[in-house]
């Protein structure tokens, strides 16, 4: 049986990606001197907010989450941020590999607001492994499973989310809406001889007595 353990370098923004992504750079030890020839592996993302502390600015961007701060010792739970695959080549002894790790700027989503709440520090992150480890067995290949407890933490500057949201969202976000609030949206917006959405959504703040 393969001894395999893992553990994460670093995590870095790809500002060439496809699409909005994270990598983590992971490092892999095979502690039996079993040879290697390939692991199809996976990896559950969790955040675990309880390891941080926040600030009085954070605090209110995670109201809608976890309530006041009272309340954080019963809300502030782990919970799933991603998951994530990629093919190991084979290896020997130590070998290291990018696990691509994709993200979204939707505020919908749970973690993503978690996220776009924080200001600085860290993002205290889990890695729960699995998959199909091959090997080389006594007739050819062997076949075994990555143990149910393999697991890497880690914690990921808050810089690299934000470098992360620059590279692919230089100074814009978005938001979801429904197809009828769009088209109230745009009657708004045509009726006031408005040129953007920006323009339209700031006039709707003035008449709200918001100030940015």
């Amino acid at each position: 049986m393969s001894d395999l353990g893992f553990s994460i370098i670093d995590v870095f923004a790809e500002p060439y990606a496809a699409a909005p992504q994270l990598t983590a750079r992971l490092r892999i030890e095979e502690s039996s001197e079993q040879v290697i020839h390939a692991i199809a592996l996976r990896a559950q993302v969790r955040i675990e907010p309880q390891r941080r502390r926040y600030s009085e600015a954070e605090e209110s961007g995670l109201l809608d989450m976890f309530g006041t701060r009272d309340r954080w010792y019963d809300t502030l739970k782990p919970f799933m941020w991603m998951q994530c695959s990629t093919m190991v080549q084979g290896f020997t002894g130590i070998t290291e590999v990018d696990l691509a790790m994709p993200c979204t700027y939707d505020f919908e989503v749970t973690w993503s607001k978690y996220l776009h709440a924080l200001r600085e520090e860290t993002i205290p992150v889990v890695f729960l492994f699995s998959g199909t480890v091959f090997t080389r067995g006594v007739s050819g290949f062997g076949v075994e499973q990555v143990p149910w407890d393999r697991e890497a933490t880690y914690k990921i500057p808050v810089k690299v989310w934000k470098d992360l949201i620059h590279y692919y969202f230089p100074n814009t976000g978005w938001l979801r809406l429904s197809h009828d609030t769009l088209e109230t949206l745009a009657h708004y917006k045509s009726v006031r001889g408005l040129t953007t959405w920006e323009a339209t959504v700031e006039s709707l703040l003035a008449k709200a007595g918001v100030v940015s």
